[in-house]
């Protein structure tokens, strides 16, 4: 089955610890698994190119995809064990603590990719995140996009800088080469800040558009966001929530905005409906929980605009 949208990455098992010395509720991360379930919620059909483990952690992710709709069948099996993060909270607030080295998602290779998948969707979607797991994953991103853009498919690519994972030089050096091969790039104000040295997001988008893509997204957590192309640019300012947990809002942006996109055509007007997912997506709590649907996005759209 071919699918409009497929992204790419890891995906992992979430125990978050809700209030210090409590006890762990288990949840479900990757921010391009967030993604493909929030572009999914938004009618876009989705598929995920990843590895999990035999183990229940496993199975746990794959029952999730397909309750979520979410095509499995480029999704690998390997005795591995799925990755896991923790997330404690004390004084100085809330803490990851990683158990993913040698999942099976960081043992990708070039050759695992599914290319007859990749050649049929019309969008891929990635991470830097997807890169720095491993040297075999990030080699594998590039073969993708190498794939997907030959078939004439779209390449959606999001800077998610995560320090942890691999020195900034190196992460600068990658997600650069990468952002010169991709038609729509998502990076968050503070990611890109880190990455470019600017400061100011128009600054930043005019920085981005002259490396190749077509239309750059900079998301300002809590100011909204600024979507660009090389003929306009555009401040759209945030919508005002309660704030229960931010945890996913980038992914809910990204996967909103790529649905939209796919169907309109209209880099500016699926901005400003993924801005609305976003700003519903921090009302709940987790990253897969809040993100919503289509119908509850529209909604929000007419009553606040």
């Amino acid at each position: 089955m071919s699918v409009d949208l497929l992204c790419l990455g890891e995906a992992m098992i979430e125990l978050n610890q809700r209030k210090a010395g409590g006890d762990y509720t288990q949840g479900f991360g990757g921010d391009t698994s967030n993604a493909a379930i929030a572009a999914r919620r938004q009618g876009l059909s989705s598929g995920y190119v990843s590895a999990v483990g035999t183990d229940a952690f496993g199975d746990m992710l794959m029952d999730l995809w397909k309750a979520e709709g979410v095509s499995t069948e480029t999704v690998a099996r390997s005795g591995a064990p799925t990755g896991l993060y923790f997330v404690t909270h004390g004084k100085d607030g809330h803490r990851f603590t990683y158990r993913r080295a040698g999942s099976p998602a960081s043992l990708m290779q070039p050759q695992d990719l599914p290319a007859e998948a990749l050649s049929a969707c019309k969008a891929l979607h990635f991470s830097a995140i997807s890169q720095a797991i491993s040297a075999s994953a990030c080699d594998a991103t590039f073969t993708a996009v190498e794939i997907v853009k030959k078939a004439g498919g779209l390449i959606s690519y999001d800077t998610n800088l995560r320090l942890s994972l691999w020195p900034l030089d190196r992460a600068r050096a990658v997600i650069h080469a990468t952002v010169a091969l991709a038609d729509i790039l998502l990076p968050g104000l503070d990611d890109a800040r880190m990455l470019t040295g600017l400061t100011d997001a128009a600054e930043i988008a005019a920085f981005y558009l002259a490396m190749g893509p077509k239309i750059v997204a900079v998301t300002l957590g809590g100011d909204g966001v600024l979507i660009a192309t090389p003929e306009r640019m555009e401040h759209l300012p945030p919508h005002k929530m309660r704030l229960v947990d931010a945890t996913g809002a980038g992914d809910a942006f990204d996967g909103a905005f790529l649905a939209e996109y796919l169907a309109s055509g209209d880099a500016f007007q699926a901005a400003r409906h993924a801005n609305a997912a976003a700003a519903l997506s921090v009302t709940g709590l987790g990253a897969v929980a809040p993100l919503p649907y289509r119908k509850d996005v529209l909604a929000f759209l007419q009553n606040n605009t």
